[in-house]
């Protein structure tokens, strides 16, 4: 009786730990409540830059992965690329900021 508690205990347990495992973040993908922070953190991103008068927001692309925002696109001068990375700075939750903006050359 025992040994056959045992094995179906194990048996059980075996069929558990796929179903676990496709619940645990990995390097490469996130939980389901990281997922969601870094949505909000995005939103929050892209509201900061509306709201602001010198960056065009529309020209800001806004990407987050783990806390971790990336900004890209194409601006018209430095000063709009800083301020856009200052503003995704303030945001709560942003662990730090990947700026891959460029200027737009002259026409």
């Amino acid at each position: 009786m025992t040994t056959r508690r045992s094995m179906l205990t194990a048996a059980l347990a075996a069929l558990a730990l796929p179903v676990v495992a496709a619940c645990t973040p990995t390097r490469s993908r996130e939980s389901a409540g990281e997922y969601i922070d870094d949505a909000t953190i995005t939103t929050r991103v892209k509201a900061a830059l509306v709201d602001d008068p010198q960056v065009k927001a529309r020209e800001v692309n806004v990407e987050t992965s783990r806390g971790v925002v990336q900004l890209s696109g194409f601006v018209a001068n430095s000063n709009d690329a800083s301020r856009a990375v200052a503003l995704a700075q303030k945001v709560p939750g942003v662990k730090s900021v990947k700026n891959d903006i460029r200027i737009k050359p002259a026409p």
